[in-house]
């Protein structure tokens, strides 16, 4: 059975990033399975490795406990992996055929920094999924009513809106199609653009507003309207193809990744997700 992939610190954010796992696995009738990566020998010493290991198991196996009676039809399970930790889960990932990776962060701190800055990024680069990142604080109860989806006028804008269409199914979910524009030029291929994104989300039987703006700054615009209207989520993609993102994330992207007080996913272009078809 497919599984969501969840990145573990033990932090907050993490059981944050958990709680709303299981959550959508029971939407997608999957299962979850927590990873944690031990680190580098570089940073700590064998003993302290062994001791380390054996309290992640612990704290790995009481969580599964905790939210095995939570998992309506799959399963929740861990594993405990060597490597750096983008790789880790992408290669996990794979395995279990995920649908979606989801990560945590620790809100507005100098830890947060490292993780964003790091961690993150470096597991939304590396991911062949999807990636959900989830602040700290986030309330997961909370009906995932909103979800912006902004479009602009290039070729991979577009490529973000099946995933987006199956997350608004999942949670029934109203879509905001937001239309940015710097340049007037642009308007009667951004309208085009905005009319096929319309008719997909109609013919997946998913409600919708549109909205167009011009910008200066995409992330600020982005950002900006989303608080306007109280959105859940904010799906991107990562504005590079996949040789690229193995370097380095786009600047709009990591931007909204660093900034977005509610959760983000960041899906890839020119990728097919199993996400996209389910």
């Amino acid at each position: 059975m497919k599984s969501i992939i969840v990145g573990t610190d033990f932090s907050k954010g993490s059981f944050v990033a958990l709680e709303l796992a299981v959550d959508i696995a029971n939407k997608l009738d999957c299962g979850v399975k927590i990873i944690w990566a031990k680190r580098e020998k570089l940073l700590f010493d064998e003993d302290q490795i062994t001791v380390m290991t054996h309290l992640a198991e612990e704290k790995l196996e009481s969580l599964c406990e905790q939210y095995r009676p939570k998992l309506r039809s799959g399963k929740i399970f861990w594993e405990i992996c060597s490597g750096k930790v983008g790789a880790v889960i992408a290669r996990q990932a794979q395995h279990e055929q995920s649908p979606l990776i989801v990560i945590g962060t620790n809100g507005a701190s100098g830890f947060e920094k490292y993780w964003m800055g790091s961690t993150a990024v470096r597991i939304v680069q590396e991911a062949p999924v999807p990636v959900l990142t989830v602040r700290q604080g986030y309330d997961f109860h909370k009906a995932l009513e909103r979800i912006v989806v902004p479009i602009r006028v290039n070729i991979s804008s577009r490529q973000k809106v099946p995933p987006a269409a199956t997350m608004a199914r999942v949670f029934n979910s109203e879509i905001h199609i937001l239309g940015l524009m710097d340049s007037p030029d642009q308007a009667a291929q951004l309208r085009a653009y905005m009319v096929q994104t319309a008719e997909f989300l109609s013919s997946e039987g998913v409600r919708f507003t549109t909205v167009v703006k011009n910008y200066s700054n995409y992330s600020d615009a982005v950002l900006s309207y989303a608080d306007s209207v109280k959105a859940d989520l904010v799906v991107i993609n990562t504005e590079q193809d996949r040789i690229l993102s193995q370097l380095f994330l786009g600047t709009n992207a990591q931007q909204i990744v660093h900034n977005s007080q509610i959760p983000v996913l960041c899906v890839h272009p020119a990728d097919i997700f199993y996400l996209s078809k389910t």
